[in-house]
């Protein structure tokens, strides 16, 4: 914890000692949560609650996954306040709005219940199945950050919905019209940084299905490339990772899981894999003008890595 607050005064140093000012934004990513407060959840859900109060957080981006273990049937589901609001009770946590993304684990039970209670909850935003938001930064120059819903990105659970039906209308929604809206924001977008959340990873160590990772590399992954994304953030995998392959210009970062955590499995090598660690946690950014910075905080509220990206290309720093 002190190694987290002791950065982030020097980060106020050296927005300071700039001859132009610059603001930042800097934000928390959950994922990965809605357990009935088991394994670490409840810790994690109290860190994070002192930490957003102790420091000005813009807001949380839920990278998928924040009801476990089979989505809510409704907005009046009593899952909801089993699984939120009786754990991330924090002022500071009710104060900040929550950008959400389905997981594959909202697809078990009603999806347009998860949309819907963006009307019930102030904190709660989750306007559609994907969507953009953007951050000013600086004097000018704009962050794009992109919401996609990945679910229904894998043949697995497309599969699975139309034979089994376990993954409600997974096989119902149109990959073609998220991928042709992805190409289309990204295409248009001249901001300083573009910043993609999803739930699954296009790519991670893991012993998940191959599979998964492969219809993500071919359906977003090849994008992400193609229109210059500085940064993906997913969770699914219950770890941390940071990984960055030669000649991309994409950061693939991994949040753990904000309750119950897996091993980084050494079941093989993932080219470009730079950090992994199996600590349950979250994860926060500081977005400045020409740098972003993340850092992993596990339960306990140490902070495990750090790694700064420069915006001048191919220029990053590794402490």
């Amino acid at each position: 914890m002190k190694r987290l607050f002791l950065w982030l005064l020097l980060v106020a140093a050296f927005a300071g000692s700039c001859t132009q000012k610059t603001s930042e934004i800097r934000f928390i990513v959950a994922s990965d949560m809605g357990r009935i407060g088991e394994s670490e959840q409840k810790a994690i859900a109290e860190l994070m609650g002192r930490f957003a109060q102790d420091n000005r957080i813009d807001f949380m981006a839920i990278a998928g996954d924040p009801i476990h273990h089979v989505g809510v049937i409704g907005v009046e589901d009593t899952v909801w306040n089993e699984r939120i609001e009786d754990i991330y009770t924090a002022p500071s946590l009710h104060a900040i709005p929550w950008y959400v993304v389905l997981g594959n684990h909202e697809y078990q039970g009603c999806v347009q219940a998860i949309i819907d209670y963006s009307k019930v909850s102030e904190r709660w935003n989750a306007p559609e199945r994907y969507f953009t938001m953007t951050q000013r930064i600086g004097r000018k120059n704009n962050i794009l950050f992109v919401f996609i819903d990945t679910t229904p990105l894998i043949e697995k659970y497309r599969q699975l919905d139309h034979e089994e039906h376990i993954y409600s209308d997974a096989s119902e929604q149109s990959i073609e019209r998220q991928i042709n809206w992805l190409d289309s924001v990204l295409l248009g977008s001249n901001d300083r940084w573009k910043i993609v959340v999803g739930h699954h990873p296009v790519y991670a160590k893991t012993t998940k299905e191959a599979h998964e990772r492969t219809d993500m590399q071919k359906r977003v992954g090849a994008l992400f490339e193609k229109h210059g994304v500085d940064f993906y953030i997913c969770g699914h995998i219950h770890n941390f990772q940071h990984i960055h392959r030669t000649g991309s210009k994409v950061h693939y970062v991994v949040n753990s899981s904000a309750s119950q955590s897996r091993p980084v499995y050494e079941i093989d090598e993932v080219e470009g894999m730079i950090f992994g660690n199996p600590d349950p946690g979250f994860s926060v950014f500081t977005v400045l003008d020409n740098s972003v910075r993340f850092l992993f905080v596990n339960h306990t509220g140490e902070t495990v890595y750090e790694h700064t990206v420069l915006r001048a290309r191919d220029r990053q720093w590794l402490p």
